[in-house]
């Protein structure tokens, strides 16, 4: 019952961050680690059609609210996104099916695929395979090979996530090998470095350190030929040397070597990285290196770093709170831990 009125005033919390992008203080602080449920909540309805119908708007409308949308994913401002993303998908299923153009479905194919890396992110896999195959048709609808290439990816992650690694190598590296992606110019080939990045993150997955770094060595000399630019920022965060390097510390995590993955970690600036959510999500992956080498103190040093960072998505989010509850039962606690598990909902 107390958990149903959190996300109901939360929500009302939410309709109000929309307008601006701060969150308020005092209580709507401690409802932050129900944001997972609300945006899972609030996403379902629209995604199977239920609700009320949404009035038809302009397609430039459209655009410039997924690219506030956009910007609240990237500063970690869920609360809002938690109103305008559902928004903005009513808004596009109502263009598309008043014969909207090949511009409308690409852009609803953006909301879907925005739609599939916050629901990811939050662990919620169902609605996840929903909204990146509807993403994924969209796309292919539209015929802008960008998004394609972004929703095979996401399609990837999801079957990485179910442990269908084989499935998971297949549509990555196919979507890297696509010709229409090898003749899109620098940002083909961005997304071709995105591709193979994900393949060498289930590769990760299943023990393969050896073919994990050479994928991921393949993926850094496409970033060094394109330069020191990030492209694709809307595309998981972007594909740049750094972000390669970023992607090396979960990536050398999960194969087995901490230690390697620290020392990635010691390599970049998180001031450089291109968001609040990618700083946020690599300060997440320093914490859980931290916490497989033994170093505890570290481990929530980061944690409170990460809270300073990204507030709401360090209480939101499952992995980080998953990560907090081992920490309260594997050794002993400190104020500043019990006062995040407490921000973050996880029992003390």
């Amino acid at each position: 019952m107390r958990r149903r009125k959190l996300i109901t005033g939360l929500a009302a919390t939410a309709a109000a961050a929309a307008g601006s992008p701060f969150l308020g203080s005092g209580a709507a602080q401690a409802d932050e680690a129900f944001l997972g449920e609300l945006i899972v909540a609030r996403l379902r309805d629209p995604m199977l059609g239920l609700g009320p119908a949404h009035t038809l708007q302009p397609s430039e409308t459209l655009s410039r609210d997924f690219i506030r949308a956009l910007a609240d994913f990237d500063a970690c401002r869920f609360a809002s996104l938690a109103v305008r993303l559902p928004r903005l998908i009513r808004a596009g299923h109502a263009l598309t099916d008043s014969a909207g153009d090949t511009d409308d479905y690409v852009l609803l194919a953006k909301c879907y695929l925005l739609a599939t890396r916050m629901l990811v992110k939050m662990d919620e896999q169902q609605l996840g395979w929903m909204a990146a195959d509807r993403a994924r048709q969209l796309a292919e609808a539209g015929g802008e090979v960008l998004t394609v290439a972004e929703s095979a990816r996401q399609l990837a992650v999801l079957a990485r996530k179910a442990g269908w690694h084989q499935q998971a190598l297949s549509i990555a590296l196919s979507a890297a090998d696509h010709p229409d992606l090898r003749s899109a110019g620098r940002a083909g080939a961005a997304a071709r470095g995105l591709l193979v990045q994900s393949a060498s993150y289930t590769l990760a997955r299943r023990g393969d350190r050896q073919g994990m770094r050479e994928l991921t060595d393949e993926a850094a000399a496409i970033a060094t030929e394109l330069g020191g630019a990030t492209l694709l920022r809307d595309h998981g965060g972007g594909f740049s040397p750094l972000t390669v390097q970023l992607h090396r510390i979960s990536a050398e995590n999960h194969a087995g070597d901490p230690q390697a993955a620290l020392a990635a970690a010691r390599t970049i600036p998180l001031k450089a990285l291109p968001s609040v959510e990618r700083r946020s999500r690599a300060l997440g992956d320093i914490a859980v290196t931290y916490d497989r080498l033994g170093r505890r103190s570290d481990c929530v040093r980061t944690l409170m770093a990460a809270e300073r960072c990204a507030p709401e998505e360090t209480h939101a989010r499952p992995a980080t709170k998953s990560l907090i509850s081992s920490l309260l039962v594997s050794g002993p606690t400190s104020m500043e831990l019990r006062g995040l598990a407490e921000r973050s909902g996880v029992l003390v």
